[in-house]
């Protein structure tokens, strides 16, 4: 017999797990639900990806009773443009909120997730399987396995995400022509809970507070990411020192570098069946401010809204449309942060006005305001 649900998730990241528990949340009965991932429990133990949560997504992931998790809190941003004037600072006091957000492990975020959707083993949960074809009909979408395994579902949910240029054709796609360094560094006069955002000539260069240390993304054009990542350490924190300044001392210890290259994936239609795209499915973001796990758990907090109540067609459609507003801020202003430093040339007017922006907004109270609400629940 060809197992039937009402509705199956294909992804079980955390947006993937959020929604589900979400929904159980809603009243969906677990028994009517299918995550399906491509990883084994213990792959996915093993990611020690650095994510960046906001305040918002530790509220929707303490709805889901998957918080607290083990994190380091961020109570202040420290925005600034190298080599020039402008700079504008973000307090979680300011905002009236216990913090802005919270640096943790992708796998620390998994476990109390996967601890919470244990204790519904009425949940069916296929792990390790690969989604080969997804095909939909009027009444019901049917999910093809590699293995050959078919699923039959109401409404299939794409929370499964990738890279940069991973994504369906049907997807917008923008190369940034950015390489994005990622490492774990330790400075000798580290300041508690205060992450930095630094935009260089080349891109971005953000340090976030984590445990011992600090997580850097440190975005650069893919030439000079080339030459970073061969070079000792001690060469590369002499770079990184130069080009970050002394506002944390001396930058003392560099675990191994990895690098990705940096573009934007956005859907680009509204649904007309019965599958959705949300998380890094429907959208792959440039990491400046750090929004694209956030925004893909905000699509899971308002899906979990709809799919409680109907799972017709007309659900995703509504969804969708719902989402518009906020997706489309969120993505705008990463993109053209993004775009500031990738494609124009140092020194541009671009450039400058971004920097007198910065010191706008931290004399304009209602300035900094809006972009700490932005930055944290997105736009509602």
């Amino acid at each position: 017999m060809m197992p039937k649900f009402d509705i199956a998730i294909c992804g079980a990241g955390p947006v993937g797990q959020t929604l589900a528990l979400l929904l159980i949340k809603r009243g969906i009965p677990a028994s009517n639900l299918v995550l399906i991932d491509a990883k084994t429990q213990e792959q996915a133990a093993a990611d020690q990806r650095t994510i960046a949560l906001s305040y918002g997504s530790q509220q929707i992931l303490q709805a889901a009773s998957a918080w607290p998790i083990k994190a380091t809190e961020i109570h202040q941003i420290h925005v600034s443009r190298r080599g020039h004037f402008g700079r504008t600072v973000i307090d979680c006091k300011d905002q009236k909120v216990p913090a802005l957000g919270y640096v943790a492990r992708y796998a620390n975020i998994l476990q109390p997730l996967t601890t919470a959707l244990n204790q519904h083993p009425e949940l069916t949960f296929l792990r390790p399987a690969k989604v080969s074809t997804i095909t939909q009909t009027e009444n019901h979408a049917q999910i093809i396995l590699e293995d050959q395994r078919i699923i039959d579902a109401k409404i299939v949910v794409q929370a499964e995400g990738g890279l940069f240029g991973e994504q369906a054709p049907q997807i917008r796609h923008h190369d940034y022509q950015q390489t994005a360094l990622i490492a774990h560094v330790t400075t000798s006069s580290p300041i508690a809970a205060r992450a930095f955002e630094r935009f260089t000539e080349q891109g971005p260069l953000a340090l976030l507070p984590q445990e011992d240390g600090y997580a850097l993304v440190w975005c650069v054009r893919p030439e000079h990411a080339a030459r970073l990542i061969i070079l000792s350490d001690a060469a590369f924190l002499a770079e990184l020192q130069t080009t970050f300044g002394e506002r944390l001392g001396r930058f003392i210890s560099s675990s191994p570098r990895s690098a990705f290259p940096l573009g934007l994936n956005a859907q680009t239609s509204a649904p007309t069946g019965r599958t959705i795209s949300i998380g890094n499915a429907a959208q792959t973001l440039h990491p400046v401010a750090g929004q694209g796990l956030n925004l893909g758990l905000r699509d899971a907090f308002q899906l979990a809204q709809f799919l409680s109540k109907s799972t017709a067609p007309t659900a995703l459609q509504d969804f969708f449309q719902t989402r518009l507003a906020d997706r489309n801020s969120t993505i705008h202003l990463t993109d053209q942060m993004a775009q500031v430093f990738a494609s124009a040339p140092d020194g541009s007017a671009k450039q400058t006005l971004l920097g007198a922006g910065l010191g706008l907004i931290d004399l304009f109270a209602p300035a900094q305001h809006w972009l700490a609400q932005q930055m944290m629940f997105g736009r509602r």
